[in-house]
């Protein structure tokens, strides 16, 4: 069997309780009330209302007041968010198309590149007449860097500057196809460093140092 999940591990933990008010909301036609679902899934209607919030207060429902016409208290409804909850691949979509990927001629400088042109999108770029110090281009690519998911430190060594990758937000298909994955973060480092025409450039990234730590290495951008 492969050792592939199928489906990505949910994000939210839910109770066997709770999620059977939400499918109680899942199923029906319209909103419903705390009665109504108190009667589906044969609570007392204090514990139904206590599963409803929580489902709001996670943005798996919603809550509003029932339009009327005639005179008396509006009831409380609540209705699922469309496909809010369920079971998710995207683990295995980026397993199969990373392995299309890794099949083409030359994907590692591919891979760099398309890395690049994200890495030139996602940065904070300075502006027209601004000069970046090495400071502030290390600042902004350790933002950066750290908005993705990496969780980076940096330090300089003996005039050069080593970025670590202390967590990897896309390991699980990075250990399996690092000729594609780890080409495109050095690619962004590249791109982002690039755009923000400091005087620094990367020039390698080291995948896998530990089992969870990657090391990039910025020097001294050439005079433009």
């Amino acid at each position: 069997m492969s050792e592939t999940s199928l489906v990505d591990a949910p994000t939210l933990p839910m109770s066997a309780r709770r999620r059977e008010v939400l499918d109680c909301l899942e199923a029906a036609s319209g909103p419903l009330s705390v009665v109504d679902v108190a009667g589906l899934a044969r609570l007392n209607a204090n514990t139904a209302r206590f599963h409803l919030d929580g489902l709001v207060s996670d943005g798996l429902a919603d809550r509003s007041a029932e339009e009327r016409e005639t005179p008396g208290r509006r009831r409380i409804l609540y209705s699922a968010q469309p496909d809010a909850v369920g079971p998710r691949s995207y683990r295995l979509l980026a397993e199969m198309l990373i392995g299309l990927v890794a099949s083409v001629a030359g994907v590692h400088e591919s891979a760099v590149d398309a890395g690049r042109s994200w890495g030139r999108h996602l940065v904070q770029r300075p502006s027209p007449s601004q000069r970046m110090d090495a400071d502030e281009t290390v600042g902004r690519l350790q933002r950066l860097l750290d908005e993705i998911g990496f969780r980076p430190e940096t330090q300089t060594l003996a005039g050069r500057v080593e970025v670590r990758l202390r967590h990897c937000p896309f390991r699980e298909v990075a250990v399996r196809h690092p000729e594609v994955v780890c080409a495109i973060h050095l690619g962004i480092m590249q791109g982002a460093l690039g755009e923000l025409r400091g005087p620094l450039e990367a020039e390698g990234l080291q995948p896998f140092v530990t089992p969870h730590l990657c090391v990039a290495n910025l020097r001294s951008a050439p005079a433009a």
